[in-house]
């Protein structure tokens, strides 16, 4: 039996092409995502300096946004928050700060270490918390003190993606399994 190449190739082309994009579109159909709008850091009572402050605030925001768990991610005062009609707020509170060496931390690799404890909370805009979370971020043996605060990002950002949110209120899921048509 001899077989029409031509056709093979075209009907294996529409079944690799069908099997591609129809789980993409449940996906895309049945994840609605928030916007969250990330509020500076709050030192708290802690002698946070500035500079642990920034780092803190900008490494939130990148490792947000690496989850692609949000639709946007959106600086504190951003115009973009006051159009969005799904805003999360996300606020951090430092609880705790140990302040380390660098070189201590090089030459004994048991003392040094930087510590920080931060308290998150996730809320809709009218203030119904969401989230709440007590996260730790350090940097214990090789790497700068700022290190600490890029680990503190990454762990909250580990806590949100792991988490169960609502669905926004303003999306409508519609979970249709139908064949497209050609």
């Amino acid at each position: 039996m001899k077989t029409d190449r031509p056709a093979l190739f075209v009907m294996a082309t529409v079944l690799l092409t069908l099997a591609i994009a129809q789980p993409a579109r449940l996906s895309a159909e049945s994840s609605a995502q928030w916007t969250v709008q990330v509020s500076k850091v709050d030192p708290g009572a802690v002698g946070l300096t500035p500079s642990f402050q920034v780092a803190i605030y900008e490494n939130l925001l990148q490792e947000l946004s690496k989850t692609k768990r949000f639709k946007r991610v959106l600086r504190d005062g951003e115009q973009k928050a006051a159009n969005a009609s799904d805003p999360l707020l996300l606020k951090t509170i430092v609880e705790k700060y140990t302040a380390g060496s660098e070189t201590r931390r090089a030459v004994t690799t048991v003392t040094g270490a930087t510590k920080l404890i931060v308290h998150t909370q996730l809320s809709t805009p009218d203030g119904k918390i969401i989230l709440e979370s007590t996260v730790h971020g350090n940097v214990r043996f090789i790497g700068s003190n700022l290190r600490a605060t890029y680990n503190l990002a990454r762990n909250i950002a580990k806590t949100i993606k792991r988490s169960s949110l609502p669905e926004p209120p303003s999306s409508v899921v519609t979970h249709s399994l139908t064949m497209p048509v050609f």
